[in-house]
């Protein structure tokens, strides 16, 4: 089995350093990335579409989100209906995708070290995007900034959500993981 440079750096670097800020005795108590997960919605364009063009959107969308996260997303389906949006309950308007272990290792490599450095104007990741419970949430305008994705090609453009959840008790034992493992969070001024 290939093991991941990043995964690599977490086990050799990350736990250590961890250990010795946080002084925690067991290396099993070191929060680590339990999962990341990855969101688009397309509910404003499905709802003004007939069922023939909003299946042939959703199978685009899959497709894509299918290359950036190498596995299969899921269809979510709207839980009520809202009159005002046009919206019917049951309507597939988003997709999902959970990944852990090796594929989690992997998507989060692409994500560090080509996506977020392949945005445009990117001066690193806001430290308001890591919850009081320890986890990261990223946001993408264009999914376009994966390199799976090549932009000639493309019909459709929509936006991602990426949540990278710990095991991390609060946002500071969060951040630090995320800053020890290589993530470009911006620094605040003091």
């Amino acid at each position: 089995m290939n093991m991941q440079k990043l995964q690599e750096k977490y086990k050799k670097e990350v736990i250590p350093a961890m250990m010795k800020h946080f002084g925690y005795k067991n290396p099993m108590a070191v929060p680590k990335i339990t999962k990341v997960t990855v969101n688009t919605s397309f509910g404003k364009q499905a709802v003004t579409k007939t069922s023939g063009e909003r299946e042939k959107m959703q199978n685009l969308i899959m497709q894509d989100l299918s290359l950036i996260a190498g596995q299969r997303p899921k269809l979510v389906a709207s839980k009520k209906s809202i009159a005002g949006f046009k919206l019917r309950e049951g309507l597939e308007i988003a997709m999902m995708v959970t990944l852990r272990k090796g594929r989690m290792w992997d998507f989060l490599e692409r994500l560090i070290y080509i996506s977020l450095p392949k945005s445009r104007d990117f001066k690193g990741l806001d430290q308001k995007g890591v919850d009081k419970g320890g986890s990261l949430n990223v946001g993408f305008k264009e999914h376009i900034h994966f390199p799976e994705i090549f932009t000639e090609k493309e019909k459709t453009i929509f936006g991602l959500q990426v949540t990278v959840s710990t095991n991390a008790k609060d946002r500071e034992k969060g951040m630090e993981l995320f800053k020890l493992l290589g993530f470009p969070i911006k620094e605040t001024k003091s």
